[in-house]
């Protein structure tokens, strides 16, 4: 009964919301590949943690140079558009990545910046249409149910292809004997007709298209500077949330099976908290939430420098999945509230600020990036991943302040 009451709530949602979130909800079942499969696929055929950085950082080069792009290609073309085609490029460079069989260190560069191309896409136009689409009041909600389905993908999707690549290794198969590279590039064939479903979903609704065409300043207001340093903060720990667990799995624990069933347990803890927070949180709760998922993943990162073992790790993990949806949760609606405010004062259009906010999350992801890189060449790579974590975890608290006193000040001009 239950169940049925919070589908006649979701019903009740205006078109577009529906049509986002059932967007969002498809696309998610995609993003584990990108995020975390891509790191493992790396790890199996380099070995070298840093080969996965340096992709990772070639993908988030690409991600800012999109928002450019992006905001360019809107004087032609809807934000929608844009947005679907983010979804099936990103799925393409996926399956390029995979089906290229010699794994160099230019083929790592390129893809790499190709995917963050492709997703940046995807990422910008989704912060803009879910800003026209929601308000402040229905953002917990939107987000809340968004995070229940990246969470619950987060669990189901790793475990299937987890089980997949360790069953399909060595397998004969009408006379053709498969390889864990052989069930990557499956994997990304199914992972492509997903996308073209989320973009039929998509086709359903009807958006609003940025009116101003100018989207490129150099100054803002001090409210939304600090939201770029609040960004640079979030960006510094993306980095590590996509790279660490695959690259930590692979070193202590074993193979992709392990990584899916690790990811699938912490996420199985947070899917359904992430769902009700949403649902009956209201704006002045996010601090709270936002605090308490600072927290989780400081001791996650704590636990692992100090165990730097499979326990560390598996603790790490968990922390880490109970983390990024509740960070999520306040983190996103924040952001629009400031934005909201701030287009306002300045009376410009709201894509400036997305296009803006993705540089100061690509300085925070660069950081984050050059610090594992410098201590793994001055160092090793071990000590990288025990100190580089733990170092983020803490500047990681930095945020709940500055985040209180954005709130502070926005409220304080109403």
């Amino acid at each position: 009964m239950k169940g049925l009451n919070e589908l006649a709530y979701f019903k009740s949602q205006p078109l577009q919301i529906r049509t986002l979130l059932l967007t969002n909800l498809l696309f998610a079942m995609v993003l584990p590949l990108i995020e975390i499969f891509a790191g493992a696929y790396i790890m199996r055929n380099t070995g070298s943690p840093s080969w996965v950085v340096v992709y990772q950082l070639c993908m988030y080069v690409g991600i800012v140079m999109s928002a450019l792009l992006n905001g360019l290609l809107l004087r032609w073309f809807k934000s929608s558009q844009l947005y679907a085609f983010g979804i099936i490029i990103s799925s393409v460079a996926l399956m390029v990545m995979m089906f290229i069989r010699s794994v160099t260190l230019p083929m790592l560069c390129g893809t790499g910046f190709l995917i963050g191309l492709s997703t940046g896409f995807f990422w910008t136009n989704r912060y803009l249409l879910t800003l026209y689409a929601t308000d402040d009041d229905n953002r917990n909600y939107f987000f809340g149910f968004e995070s229940f389905f990246f969470s619950l993908w987060n669990i189901v999707i790793p475990i299937v292809v987890g089980t997949f690549l360790a069953y399909i290794d060595g397998r004969t198969i009408f006379g053709i004997v498969f390889s864990v590279n052989s069930g990557y590039r499956i994997i990304t064939v199914a992972a492509f007709i997903i996308a073209l479903c989320a973009c039929i979903a998509l086709s359903r609704g009807t958006f609003r298209t940025p009116e101003s065409k100018n989207f490129f300043y150099l100054k803002y207001h001090p409210l939304w500077n600090k939201l770029l340093s609040l960004a640079g903060l979030k960006g510094m720990v993306q980095g590590f949330l996509v790279t660490a667990p695959a690259i930590l799995i692979m070193k202590f624990i074993g193979g992709e099976g392990s990584l899916g069933l690790i990811q699938g347990i912490g996420g199985a803890l947070t899917a359904v908290l992430v769902y009700i927070l949403g649902r009956v949180a209201k704006p002045e709760d996010r601090m709270k939430i936002f605090g308490f998922g600072l927290l989780v993943f400081f001791l996650g990162t704590l636990a692992n420098c100090m165990l730097f073992s499979a326990a560390g790790v598996i603790i790490f993990i968990l922390c880490k999945v109970l983390f990024q949806p509740l960070h999520d949760l306040a983190y996103m609606p924040t952001m629009m509230k400031t934005i909201d405010a701030v287009s306002k004062i300045e009376n410009r259009d709201e894509y400036s600020y997305i296009m803006s906010h993705e540089f100061g999350l690509f300085l925070g992801r660069a950081f984050g990036m050059v610090l594992f890189i410098v201590m793994a060449r001055l160092f090793s790579e071990d000590i990288a991943l025990r100190y580089a974590l733990l170092i983020v975890g803490a500047l990681q608290m930095l945020s709940l302040p500055l985040a209180q006193n954005i709130i502070k000040n926005i409220d304080g001009r109403k």
